[in-house]
């Protein structure tokens, strides 16, 4: 008598890779020392610079990932506003939102 065939086993499953928390300031150019937090409680996001002590905050979705806050705190930091055709660099408040320099 012969071996009953078994079945081939299911390939494993691919984890994904864990995206960083830890991104270089916009502010100070610092290396790896802006740190994302998420409070999933309150809907905040928060990016701390560990460095030069800026921070910037911002309300969340269920999907925003840590990389997402930091993208928000760079465009923000980034966002050249032209202004009837001179540049106008925005700052950050405690508050989260940009406001112009004067």
């Amino acid at each position: 008598m012969g071996k009953r065939k078994s079945r081939a086993k299911p390939p494993p499953k691919k984890r994904m890779d864990k995206l960083d928390t830890v991104f270089s300031c916009p502010f100070c150019n610092h290396g790896t020392s802006v740190e994302c937090r998420i409070d999933m409680k309150n809907l905040i996001g928060e990016a701390v610079c560990g460095i030069c002590q800026e921070s910037f905050s911002t309300t969340i979705t269920a999907l925003t990932e840590p990389i997402d806050v930091f993208v928000m705190t760079a465009d923000t930091v980034n966002g050249l506003m032209s202004v009837n055709g001179s540049t106008l660099l925005m700052m950050m408040v405690p508050n989260g939102r940009a406001q112009p320099l004067l």
